[in-house]
């Protein structure tokens, strides 16, 4: 065992503890790897609040990026201080799901047990598969993904979760090919990666839908063609006036906001369908009418981390970041350290921030 500083979550709904704790060595198929950055999203808060249940004492945080500094045994393909990317997709690579390219859905993820405990040898639970609001983690070498030395750890971080779900949902999961036109309803960090990917699969007309108009202003600067405030009357009708009618192809619901999910249909076009990707609590109800989405030939997906494939998404990732084509410096809202999490928590809950990232270093 080792001693890690780790924000502890005791009570949902309450600030984080910044405090010593203990972590397990890597045993047989495990790593370890020794965070540098670590980035807030808006998921960790959702469990943090009790929004998707869980069990306490908890350490959250799943967006993360470092070096390895430990490899069990039976571990292959990484080496002591290869930087790398850690996310919370854990993956057996044997299940249906996974032997058909799809380890965001494993049926059987690898089981480790007792990862971090209390000083008093209390268990606490590593949320997400990561518990990566700490300065180190032991995870399955599934969650890992090799990125060049070029690459800031800041940067890097953000690939783990909101750039791949963003451009993911546009690019994997809506399939948007060139010429069609796409809604992203909410502008923050994900929805901003799926205005990225809109534009890198070559869609038309990119409109962001958004409560607030600086949020409208930036979709643009990341790719958005047009921007439409959801606060006004009826905001498809202007997507209808934009399109002479056509409506869109794809409907991208990045934000959690049951309202947003009951709008989406109205943006559709015939044959038309919405990808969800933001997630509301538990419990929270949509309502829709079937009879339209039959008789329109319409859809609607759910997607999780962008249907994302590591080995063959993040080295793409990373060769249009050097490229100029994929923004990421400009998604970086702040920098804290670990002890200014609950005040970079608190920034991100206000919705200002585009993302918080969590220094090691």
């Amino acid at each position: 065992m080792g001693k890690i500083r780790a924000a502890v979550c005791h009570d949902f709904g309450h600030p984080l503890s910044v405090e010593q704790i203990e972590l397990r060595a890597p045993t047989f198929g495990e790593v370890e790897v020794t965070l540098e950055a670590c980035a807030i999203c808006h998921s960790d808060i959702s469990f943090m609040d009790g929004g998707w249940g869980g069990s306490l004492p908890a350490v959250y945080g799943h967006e993360a990026a470092g070096r390895v500094s430990a490899v069990g045994t039976g571990v292959r393909g990484y080496e002591i201080g290869q930087p790398v990317l850690v996310t919370l997709i854990r993956a057996c690579r044997d299940c249906p799901p996974c032997a058909s390219g799809s380890p965001v859905s494993c049926e059987t993820p690898p089981i480790m047990d007792n990862v971090l405990t209390s000083h008093k040898g209390t268990p606490i639970n590593q949320a997400m598969e990561c518990g990566a609001f700490a300065d180190k983690v032991v995870v399955d070498p599934s969650q890992l993904a090799p990125i060049p030395e070029s690459l800031p750890m800041d940067v890097a971080c953000l690939l783990s979760c909101g750039v791949i779900t963003g451009v993911g949902a546009a690019v994997n999961a809506a399939n948007v090919r060139p010429g069609q036109t796409v809604v992203v309803i909410g502008a923050g960090g994900v929805g901003l990666n799926a205005i990225q990917g809109a534009r890198i699969a070559g869609a038309a007309k990119i409109i962001a839908v958004d409560m607030v108009p600086e949020k409208l202003d930036t979709a643009k600067e990341f790719g958005a063609t047009h921007g439409i405030l959801a606060s006004d009357d009826k905001p498809w009708k202007q997507v209808a006036q934009i399109t002479d009618r056509r409506m869109a192809d794809a409907v991208l619901v990045s934000v959690g906001a049951v309202r947003a999910y009951n709008e989406a249909p109205r943006y559709l076009a015939p044959k038309g369908k919405v990808v969800m990707v933001g997630m509301p609590h538990s419990g929270d109800i949509a309502k829709y009418e079937p009879v339209i989405f039959a008789a329109l030939g319409q859809g609607m997906i759910g997607t999780k981390m962008g249907d994302t494939v590591l080995r063959r998404d993040i080295p793409w990732l990373v060769d249009m970041y050097e490229q100029g084509r994929l923004k990421l410096d400009e998604l970086i809202s702040g920098r804290w350290t670990l002890d200014q999490i609950n005040e970079a928590i608190e920034d991100t809950r206000s919705g200002a921030a585009r993302r918080n990232v969590i220094l090691f270093k």
